[in-house]
């Protein structure tokens, strides 16, 4: 019943050692939150068992974008918000990605790290080689939600090296925004930053790649100059694989660092990849940029003669990934880093 109404009535069941075991009607499904649902029993000759049971129907958990996927309920942000719980004791599974950095420009800028990688979705990793998480008991309430912003890219010439991106929170876990991009200013600039991965060096061999976080993200590889081959910058590091230095064999910049393939939302998506290195040629042979790393990271800026005016490619949004690195020639500059996102989801067969 609902109050004095009776919903469904089940008659004929069995009863086995004290129990019996029956699916729960169609019309009890879609009651108000706060309604009270009272459940009784009839002995065999039609009198009342004592042994009734009343509960309150309880609203669902609240914020993000809510889908449903198999037995599983998934809030995806995409945006910051608020997770509000309304379960007691609430399992859920999580995946957290920090925004992404921007590449950085110049002499051929370095690639941008991608947003620090954590997950406890099923049996799949977190990044950096990271095994899953653990899931989260929550109480109930309202849980921060924070979604990274990406790293935007650098203009004009004083500090031509990439920013980083911004932090992701869920409740108590938090990721680590990736590490701009390398580029020319002065040597501080042209090494890559650190971050959840780390990002791509500028141009020459003499500067290096950031680190990325221990089981987050991968570390962003070094530049490489040379008077046969030109300048190659380094790929950003990606939450699955670290950045490439450039390929003095077929002279092409480094490759940013893969991402990592998760279906928490019910379908396989690969996030978090960093950006690829940009070129610079030095006479001969020609040379190319880095790829993007799979996972949304961006392409390194073609420019071959040292004055291209073409910017790094942007990462995609809400991936976590890194942008690619920059020419020497300004206005053009780096590309932006992606946005972050957050997906939390939980078992509804066992709430």
């Amino acid at each position: 019943k609902e109050g004095s109404t009776t919903l469904a009535t089940v008659s004929g069941q069995s009863v086995s050692s004290g129990s019996a075991t029956v699916a729960v009607p169609s019309a009890v499904y879609g009651q108000t939150a706060g309604d009270t649902i009272t459940i009784s029993i009839n002995n065999q000759d039609g009198t009342p068992s004592s042994n009734s049971q009343t509960t309150t129907v309880i609203a669902p958990p609240t914020g993000g974008t809510i889908a449903t996927s198999g037995d599983y309920r998934i809030h995806t942000f995409t945006s910051s918000g608020t997770f509000t719980n309304t379960i007691s004791s609430l399992e859920v599974e999580y995946l957290v990605i920090a925004g992404g950095a921007s590449g950085g420009d110049g002499t051929a800028g370095g690639g941008g790290g991608a947003g620090g990688y954590r997950s406890s979705i099923g049996s799949e990793s977190s990044g950096g080689g990271g095994s899953t998480e653990s899931t989260l008991t929550l109480s109930t309430g309202a849980k921060t939600v924070t979604v990274g912003a990406g790293g935007s890219a650098p203009t004009g010439t004083s500090n031509r090296q990439g920013n980083d991106g911004s932090n992701s929170v869920f409740d108590t876990i938090t990721t680590i925004g990736g590490g701009g991009g390398g580029g020319e200013a002065n040597s501080s600039t042209a090494n890559g930053r650190s971050g959840g991965s780390g990002g791509g060096a500028c141009f020459a061999g003499a500067y290096t790649g950031g680190s990325g976080t221990s089981n987050q993200g991968y570390a962003g590889g070094n530049g490489y100059a040379g008077s046969n081959v030109g300048y190659l910058a380094g790929g950003g590091g990606g939450a699955g694989a670290a950045g490439q230095v450039g390929n003095t064999t077929t002279y092409q910049a480094g490759n940013g660092g893969g991402g990592i393939a998760s279906s928490a939302t019910g379908t396989s998506v690969t996030r978090a990849g960093g950006g690829g290195g940009a070129n610079q040629n030095n006479g001969s042979p020609t040379t190319s940029p880095g790829g993007g790393g799979a996972g949304g990271g961006g392409a390194g800026a073609n420019d071959p003669a040292g004055n291209a005016n073409v910017n790094g490619v942007d990462a995609t949004v809400n991936t976590g990934s890194g942008g690619g690195g920059g020419p020497n020639n300004s206005p053009a500059r780096g590309g932006n880093g992606g946005s972050g996102i957050v997906i939390v989801r939980y078992d509804t067969t066992a709430l």
